[in-house]
């Protein structure tokens, strides 16, 4: 049986390596750091990923009340730092449904986020300095085509075309078919999203290729298929003929809180190096 997750990590094996055009390490302080590359997208079709570089943050919980907090948020944005261009405005997108909790991931994050494109033009010349010398980034929360009835990359390229941002941040729900990764795990990759593709609802993606910039996906799984979930704890596929399900944890709301609080206060670090961890974390 064909798992569904979203996670590069989680669909390599033992049989791809590096002279497939795929590589991966392992590092990290906070994290365990697995650092995957695919070199094509014809060397991808084993794992069934496009193209690019995968990274995968796993930690025993994604919380504000662990001992090392700062320092795994601060890891986070220095990894997240290096995917992005030094200079030039950032359109950051929250990708989902705010009526969903497991789906909220995007539009979570987006609230909490720092926008000051509009900065510039607002302020006087010589009023808030440092507020004036933030990086232009840009926020949307977009919706879900059942709330718009317009697709997501309909929307993220028309603000692309109008915003001209030099790279796009888009923060999405995964799905993963280990439960352990549930709210633990964090992926970023350059190769794009599509989202919903997870849950066997895929739209039209949102990549370079589509949006004409560098486009960063950012996510954290909340959901896992049912079947997957049987066959990792029992061996055995769930009943045959039952419907397709995702489970969510019980918890799923305490999840989402500290999850989007973290990947926020880390893509503000990220993108405005005049920020101090408190600074970053109040917002």
């Amino acid at each position: 049986m064909q798992i569904r997750t979203d996670l590069a990590l989680e669909r390599m094996n033992e049989n791809i390596s590096s002279d497939k055009g795929v590589h991966s390490t392992v590092r990290g302080e906070h994290f365990r750091i697995t650092d995957i590359k695919i070199d094509s997208d014809f060397a991808g079709r084993h794992i069934g990923k496009p193209k690019g570089r995968y990274l995968t943050l796993e930690t025993n919980a994604l919380s504000r009340f662990s001992d090392f907090y700062q320092q795994m948020t601060e890891e986070f944005a220095a990894e997240l730092s290096a995917f992005l261009p030094e200079d030039g405005g950032v359109l950051i997108t929250g990708l989902g449904n705010s009526a969903i909790t497991p789906d909220a991931l995007g539009p979570r994050c987006a609230g909490k986020v720092l926008a000051t494109r509009h900065l510039k033009d607002e302020l006087q010349e010589g009023e808030a300095d440092f507020l004036r010398s933030l990086r232009p980034v840009s926020v949307l929360q977009s919706g879900v085509l059942g709330q718009t009835g317009i697709e997501t990359a309909e929307i993220v390229s028309a603000v692309c075309q109008k915003t001209k941002p030099a790279a796009v941040i888009a923060i999405d729900a995964l799905a993963c078919a280990e439960l352990s990764r549930l709210g633990t795990t964090i992926q970023m990759c350059d190769s794009g999203i599509s989202p919903g593709s997870g849950v066997h609802n895929k739209r039209m993606e949102l990549s370079e290729k589509t949006l004409g910039v560098p486009v960063i996906a950012v996510g954290v799984p909340t959901v896992v298929d049912l079947h997957t979930a049987a066959l990792n704890l029992t061996g055995q596929n769930a009943a045959a003929g039952s419907p397709n399900m995702m489970v969510t944890p019980r918890d799923i709301d305490r999840l989402i809180d500290h999850a989007a609080g973290m990947i926020a206060c880390g893509i503000n670090l990220a993108l405005h190096k005049e920020l101090s961890f408190a600074d970053a974390e109040s917002l």
